[in-house]
């Protein structure tokens, strides 16, 4: 359980996928933290129902929202200009991640996966950038991944070139914003064990990643929460355009027998 400091008292945060899992957790801290909130994602009834238990819609409303479409993101943030009076703070944590072999991959199913991974950073960007411009501030986060920036698996190649990709578009964007009072960073996950992990992998599967994390368990959505409320905060004003690595060290080892044994 994580104590309120109140380090969003008065900012008006744009949640993008913040339904449930990570970005629930996101959404949640934010407006534990005294931000009101604007929660978008696909998934209409849970959102509407975890608005509603966050808060109501005087501080935390939701808008139905696919994140690769223009319009959609454009909605969104004019959801929090509209209702809050402006926009503080955008996390876009939309994604999605099929597993499907590189020679197995459809045209369609490699647009769907960057039209909502990759594409979805660039419009929500891109629809927030007049407000924060306007207000001389802002903070952009963006969940990027370990997968595909640092490591990888098969039957994730669309998924990896996406996170990738968010990673490219982070130092461009937190380069040209800067000037506008802008940083932009992101957040790489390594293994989260959200609803999702729980329900697709097998208890057998879970035990064998937590074998491979130095901190010897599965990251849960709260850490990445925090790193995300750093990342919002006025704690983090002289950081931009970068990610913070949120893995329990996943990606250290040189190899898997990497654990001492005290003789």
């Amino acid at each position: 359980m994580s104590i309120s400091s109140q380090r969003l008292a008065g900012r008006s945060a744009l949640v993008v996928g913040g339904a449930r899992g990570i970005g629930g957790a996101i959404a949640a801290r934010f407006a534990a933290e005294g931000a009101r909130v604007v929660i978008a994602d696909t998934e209409v009834e849970a959102g509407q129902a975890f608005a509603a238990a966050l808060g109501g819609p005087e501080r935390v409303r939701f808008i139905e929202t696919d994140i690769s479409k223009k319009a959609d993101a454009e909605r969104a943030v004019a959801e929090a200009v509209t209702h809050f009076g402006g926009i503080d703070v955008v996390v876009q944590n939309a994604g999605i991640y099929p597993w499907t072999l590189i020679e197995n991959i459809e045209p369609e199913e490699w647009d769907a996966v960057l039209g909502v991974n990759l594409r979805g950073t660039f419009l929500v960007a891109r629809a927030a950038l007049p407000a924060m411009k306007a207000k001389g501030y802002g903070r952009m986060i963006f969940t990027s991944s370990i997968t595909g920036p640092r490591v990888t698996s098969p039957g994730h190649g669309h998924y990896s070139a996406s996170k990738a990709g968010i990673n490219g578009f982070i130092k461009s964007a937190a380069l040209e914003f800067a000037g506008y009072g802008v940083t932009v960073n992101g957040i790489e996950p390594g293994n989260i064990l959200t609803e999702g992990m729980k329900a697709g992998r097998s208890a057998a599967f879970i035990r064998g990643m937590e074998d491979s994390i130095p901190l010897g368990r599965l990251g849960t959505p709260d850490d990445i929460a925090n790193a995300a409320l750093f990342l919002a905060s006025d704690e983090s004003a002289y950081i931009t355009g970068t990610t913070i690595v949120v893995d329990g060290g996943q990606t250290l080892p040189e190899s898997k027998d990497f654990r001492l044994t005290p003789s």
